[in-house]
């Protein structure tokens, strides 16, 4: 995607979850998602939709930074759920920690429409040859 026009989606699960992507870029992603058809028993977004976001969002941005020949297999989430998001929209902004030749690092701050911070992830992916 290279910080080229929005794309709606990726994969399966992407549109499953109604992940929208801002921008992709293996320095910066950002990324939309409603609340709504994502929640738990609670009324609030279940907490492995935020994972599967911040998963999701990472990776791409991992596969970003491992270019054309090269791909990223996620290797280690690690998420601290620290709000809750009830309605409207949640979003994701992943940004590069380490981005070396076998391993990106991102982190992946999720807030809801208030602005408030509801989940922040780190996403550690392996990068290997196609």
């Amino acid at each position: 995607m290279s910080g080229g026009p929005a794309r709606t989606v990726f994969g399966e699960l992407d549109e499953r979850l109604g992940i929208e992507f801002v921008k992709v870029t293996a320095e910066k992603a950002v990324a939309t998602m409603p609340i709504a058809g994502n929640r738990q028993i609670t009324g609030s977004m279940h907490g492995g939709a935020y994972s599967a976001l911040a998963e999701t969002l990472a990776s791409l941005a991992a596969c970003e930074h491992a270019g054309a020949d090269r791909t990223a297999y996620g290797l280690d989430l690690s998420i601290t759920h620290t709000g809750r998001a009830t309605s409207g929209r949640v979003t994701a902004t992943c940004t590069a920690i380490h981005l070396g030749r076998g391993i990106a690092v991102h982190e992946v701050i999720i807030e809801d429409e208030q602005g408030a911070r509801v989940s922040t992830a780190r996403v550690t992916n392996v990068l290997r040859d196609k």
